[in-house]
């Protein structure tokens, strides 16, 4: 049985944008030997329990929205975009329920963001703005999909992330032995918001080489897999092996965590919930 892994719907007002960014992850997750589960933004609450209960990893995955300022006490900067509260109480939900039963966790671009502020971490608005006037040219974090390398990250040597992409032996109950050092690896770009202040249990494990823009956070814990990347590696799966690599690392530990929590139903759990 492969891994159930939870993917909410990228975005609730803006359904072509969703119907075209979802499929994505979907096939990214597929091929990296998970079973996606799309989780839809309107569910009753029973169902939408059942339904996280069930998964064994929960993937955040982008969206054309941005989080909330109020969240970290932060005023609206103008450049920055409609919150979406559905997607932002699903993202809480799937957390939630991750953090609660060490379940694994990969965010990807809007889904650090999410991971961050809901680990009471905070968010640079507008990075343009943000920066030194004399480093805002220097990398364009807007490129879109159309750029496959918009600039390098520099990933902390020692970290989850570097044995990721630096070495394909990835197993979270086995890590290799001794640091693998990463100093750099070519990205795509898709953003106008970073992390600033990492949350609760978080710390800093990539940059932007050329500015420092924070490009990757994971968890402290070393018995929860949380890792998540500012950029977009679903879109680059069959060009850039750091990217499979990310995608089976993350399908692996829900594996192990599968494995060791038993393999419930998503039938069983529903039925369960609801004689509650």
């Amino acid at each position: 049985m492969r891994p159930r892994i939870g993917i909410p719907v990228p975005h609730s007002g803006d359904p072509e944008y969703a119907a075209r960014a979802l499929p994505q992850y979907v096939r990214a997750v597929d091929m990296a030997g998970g079973e996606p589960v799309e989780i839809s933004l309107n569910l009753p609450a029973a169902q939408l329990q059942a339904l996280i209960g069930s998964c064994h990893g929960v993937l955040l995955p982008g969206s054309r929205a941005d989080v909330d300022p109020s969240r970290f006490n932060a005023c609206r900067h103008p450049a920055t975009a409609e919150p979406d509260g559905a997607r932002e109480a699903v993202d809480d939900a799937l957390l939630q329920e991750a953090y609660l039963r060490k379940k694994p966790v990969f965010g990807i671009c809007y889904g650090l963001q999410s991971l961050n502020v809901n680990r009471g971490g905070t968010l640079v608005q507008d990075i343009r703005a943000w920066l030194d006037p004399d480093q805002r040219d220097t990398v364009n974090h807007e490129a879109g999909r159309k750029m496959p390398v918009a600039h390098k990250v520099a990933v902390e040597p020692g970290s989850v992330l570097a044995r990721i992409v630096g070495n394909d032996r990835v197993a979270m109950d086995a890590p290799p032995a001794g640091d693998v050092t990463v100093r750099e690896v070519p990205v795509n770009s898709s953003h106008h918001q970073c992390a600033d202040v990492p949350g609760e249990g978080l710390r800093v494990s990539a940059r932007c080489t050329a500015d420092g823009i924070v490009e990757g956070l994971e968890g402290t814990d070393p018995d929860h897999f949380v890792v998540a990347v500012q950029w977009h590696p679903e879109r680059s799966v069959d060009e850039d092996e750091p990217s499979r690599a990310m995608f089976r690392a993350f399908i692996r530990a829900a594996q192990a965590w599968q494995n060791s929590h038993g393999r419930d139903t998503y039938e069983q759990i529903a039925s369960s919930a609801a004689k509650h």
